[in-house]
């Protein structure tokens, strides 16, 4: 159960912050940008989901879900596995989250037409938003994988994999809102030369 008494403690003043484990790391680390870049994600489906058509329940269900998983996932990052005993169960990414992502893109994807030009961002407020979070999860992605690639350092996979459809689905949502598709924006290769 998280408990917050008090909001500002002082001891991120001098420039560091506290893992999950308990370790004291600088603000600028790469594991901090990589779950700070997820916080910033979740913070931007937020922003979506004040665009996304009262039409759309069940997306914004879906958006909602993501929005927990996300929390969860910054609490994966934030507790790396160094194999020490942390008094606790850290919490984990399973791979039934991303299962669950994968069959919300299958379902809304199923009424959509398939593209023949990439999509730019735009044709309502709620499918810019979500090309916005769309891009700010492949930034977090892109942390995470540079982050596991690291040595000493350990990633939970289904953190990694979970981002990966994330950014799926959130590209899946925006054409949705776009009337299935009929709104989108689409790229046309050299139009401005």
């Amino acid at each position: 159960m998280v408990k917050l008494n008090k909001i500002y403690t002082r001891t991120g003043d001098d420039g560091t912050t506290g893992l999950g484990s308990g370790e004291r790391r600088p603000k600028f680390d790469l594991r901090i940008d990589a779950y700070g870049t997820v916080d910033e994600a979740n913070s931007s489906i937020g922003l979506a989901r004040l665009h996304t058509p009262a039409e759309h329940p069940v997306i914004d269900a879906m958006l909602a879900r993501m929005q927990n998983d996300l929390f969860d996932l910054g609490a994966d990052l934030a507790t790396p596995d160094t194999g020490e005993p942390l008094g606790y169960e850290p919490l984990r990414m399973v791979a039934s989250q991303t299962d669950r992502v994968e069959a919300d893109i299958d379902a809304l994807n199923a009424n959509l037409q398939p593209l023949r030009s990439f999509v730019l961002p735009g044709g309502s407020p709620a499918s810019a938003f979500l090309h916005l979070a769309r891009t700010i999860v492949r930034r977090a992605e892109r942390l995470t994988v540079e982050l596991a690639a690291r040595p000493g350092e350990t990633v939970n996979p289904h953190a990694i994999r979970y981002l990966n459809r994330a950014s799926d689905f959130l590209f899946v949502a925006a054409r949705v809102v776009n009337d299935n598709g009929a709104a989108d924006v689409l790229w046309v290769p050299g139009k401005n030369r």
